[in-house]
């Protein structure tokens, strides 16, 4: 049983590491630009075509197509904050759900235009592709890389909002963008930058996946989902909270798909529910 446990506490982070990059995306926008972005998912599941087009239809090499898709999505989320959603920075909050469900609709369609409904999946990359043995069961080189690289972007962005004069730019700006304009901080080009930047964490978050998760119309929607619940336990615009909150939120998916399997989606809503009785601005807020 003890192995058993293991096994699927790994699994589920590496279930976490794609809900942190969307989540992560999701509270930058927020906690700076103040913006409730319901379409993130769905340029999560851009980023998941993008790279499913250059890796496994095109055949070019699996980095390579990260990137791409990485700049891609980048390009789209650029055009949509500069003509879209900077008209709408200062409209209450039902007003930017209305606008950016819109877009949910918008790009489920555009999907199936272009690559039409059926769920596809790519192979894994050779160079990725095997098992590595924890306490004698195999577990999956992919998964591993997974872990270790939505890691690795914990790190860089708490170095770049931290320690870096780029960061405490931003920082500025979401503190008091009044302020931060008068001492000459160009607020719209930071806003954009922010904005590209939590596109291209969800296009990550769907590239990476797109090997060992089914790529297909919707699939944004259904881990949009999970990250809300996610900025919910961890609180709104932290990103120390989006990634204990993504942790939590897959490491009991995985063992309540072990041990519940009816129920899994429902520990995590209540695990919410019990945040929101006991500290409802979120574990982190502060």
């Amino acid at each position: 049983m003890l192995e058993k446990l293991v096994f699927q506490g790994l699994i589920g982070l590496s279930l976490a590491m794609y809900l942190w990059l969307l989540s992560a995306g999701l509270t930058l926008v927020f906690g700076v630009l103040g913006v409730l972005n319901f379409a993130h998912g769905s340029l999560f599941m851009l980023g998941a075509y993008l790279a499913f087009t250059f890796y496994g239809k095109m055949g070019w090499n699996f980095g390579l197509s990260v990137i791409l898709s990485l700049v891609g999505v980048g390009l789209i989320g650029a055009i949509l904050e500069r003509f879209f959603f900077r008209r709408i920075y200062h409209l209450e909050v039902p007003y930017q759900l209305i606008l950016t469900f819109g877009f949910i609709l918008i790009f489920d369609d555009l999907v199936k235009m272009i690559w039409g409904g059926v769920a596809m999946i790519p192979p894994v990359p050779s160079f990725l592709d095997g098992n590595l043995l924890v306490m004698g069961r195999p577990f999956p080189l992919y998964n591993l890389f997974i872990i270790l690289f939505g890691i690795g972007v914990a790190v860089f962005l708490w170095l770049a909002l931290e320690r870096t004069w780029w960061g405490r730019t931003v920082r500025a700006s979401a503190f008091d963008r009044e302020m931060a304009s008068a001492i000459g901080v160009d607020i719209p080009k930071i806003f954009t930058l922010v904005f590209v930047l939590a596109a291209m964490l969800a296009a990550l978050g769907g590239a990476l996946g797109t090997p060992v998760r089914v790529v297909a119309p919707g699939i944004g929607t259904a881990m949009i989902i999970q990250a809300f619940v996610i900025t919910v336990i961890g609180g709104l615009g932290n990103l120390k909270g989006a990634f204990v909150g993504a942790l939590i939120v897959g490491v009991l998916t995985a063992y309540g798909i072990l041990l519940f399997p009816v129920f899994e989606l429902f520990i995590i809503f209540v695990v919410m529910g019990v945040v929101l009785m006991v500290k409802p601005e979120g574990l982190f807020a502060r």
